[in-house]
């Protein structure tokens, strides 16, 4: 069934989730820039900044192979972890790996209309699940300002 809804799915239909997005809570500000999809791949990079520095940065790739459509997440740099479509079409994309060696199990995007995504990451800690929910909000075309990125920050 898994496959079915995979292969049902474009990657075109994901075009909702191209473009740039951002949150901010407190001195902390997230983003997140999703590529317009090609026929097998969106790239994407995401950054934390907290008071005017970067503290974490990925670099994300959603891409169609022959067994699935997959959500790849490199934290920092690290080697890529693979996260499997779990889902179909509509507002909400799945992406799960159980077997994932660290903490981390399924990743989920939901549509919010055209201004927003809702991100959230699940998994355990020590046997403890956890959730993290990140509400990003559509940044402003042409914005000139994002996160740390101000005319009188240091340019080192």
């Amino acid at each position: 069934m898994l496959f079915e809804i995979a292969l049902a799915l474009t990657l075109y239909d994901l075009a909702w989730l191209s473009g740039d997005w951002q949150l901010t809570s407190g001195t902390q500000c997230v983003e997140e820039h999703w590529t317009a999809p090609s026929s097998n791949m969106l790239v994407g990079t995401s950054r934390t900044v907290e008071g005017g520095r970067t503290v974490a940065f990925e670099f994300i790739r959603i891409e169609a192979r022959a067994d699935g459509v997959f959500y790849v997440a490199q934290p920092n740099g690290r080697p890529p972890v693979d996260f499997k479509l779990a889902s179909g079409l509509g507002p909400e994309l799945v992406f799960v790996n159980p077997g994932h060696a660290d903490h981390l199990k399924r990743i989920v995007y939901r549509r919010q209309g055209d201004a927003g995504v809702e991100a959230r990451i699940e998994g355990e800690n020590g046997g403890r699940p956890f959730a993290v929910d990140y509400p990003y909000r559509r940044a402003p075309a042409g914005a000139t300002s994002r996160c740390g990125a101000t005319k009188s920050a240091p340019r080192n």
